[in-house]
């Protein structure tokens, strides 16, 4: 069944997240191979490497201590300036709140897709 299309949406792909044993190692493989770089400097292993083109979406790595089993080890960020708005149109298709709790000041809110696929919405007021 295909969803109904009725509201414009600035919901854009903004990074794919990658979960890593060893960080250190991918910040190194990740920016040779894609020939991206930091937009900050990694820091509590996380980055956000950048196009420096601007031309496709942001790699981002975010070290994890172990294997979690039930955790996607890939997910979307998905950019936009009016988060609520979108986790509402979301829920609406069919997805659901995953259980995270979120700490002040954190621009982001996790969600599934139907098939528990995890996945971030990111409020963020710049292209």
């Amino acid at each position: 069944m295909q969803p109904k299309l009725a509201q414009k949406s600035d919901l854009r792909i903004g990074s794919v997240v990658i979960d890593c044993l060893h960080f250190d190692i991918m910040l190194v493989f990740w920016q040779e191979a894609l020939h991206y770089i930091p937009r900050v400097p990694a820091k509590g292993g996380w980055v956000v490497l950048l196009d420096p083109a601007g031309r496709n979406v942001n790699v981002s790595l975010n070290q994890v201590s172990e294997r979690l089993i039930g955790r996607n080890w890939l997910h979307f960020d998905l950019y936009t300036n009016d988060r609520e708005g979108e986790i509402k149109r979301l829920l609406k298709l069919g997805a659901i709140r995953h259980p995270q709790k979120y700490e002040s000041g954190e621009d982001f809110r996790v969600l599934e897709d139907p098939d528990g696929n995890l996945f971030c919405v990111v409020q963020k007021n710049n292209p």
